[in-house]
């Protein structure tokens, strides 16, 4: 049984900042890649960022040079530094992880709201 516990959704103001956390737990053999998607309202689920073991990046055109994605491999831990936050970046977000299987967490509210 895998288990991805999301942490640090919330309320911000726009220009404000988030982190967001994801530990990863159970029986997971080798962790791939870790991500974050998000899924605002009324819209489909999207990539925001993801990293590989060996420290590969990618971003999302809209978060890029915003939001920071690190991993910690011996931790199984993936988290999302969130800056300049903007009223588009209102969503929830979903951890996501690439091992023997893909799993998903079940989500944390990011509202960024004046």
């Amino acid at each position: 049984q895998v288990q991805l516990v999301e942490s640090g959704g919330g309320l911000v103001q726009p220009g404000g900042s988030l982190g967001l956390s994801c530990a990863a737990s159970g029986s997971i053999f080798r962790i791939n890649a870790m991500g974050w998607y998000r899924q605002g309202p009324g819209k489909q689920r999207e990539l925001v960022a993801g990293i590989t073991r060996r420290g590969v990046t990618n971003y999302s055109y809209s978060v890029k040079g915003r939001f920071t994605i690190s991993m910690d491999n011996a931790k199984n831990t993936v988290s999302l530094q969130m800056n300049s936050l903007k009223p588009e970046d209102t969503a929830v977000y979903y951890c996501n992880v690439v091992a023997d299987s893909i799993y998903w967490g079940l989500g944390t509210q990011v509202t960024v709201s004046s």
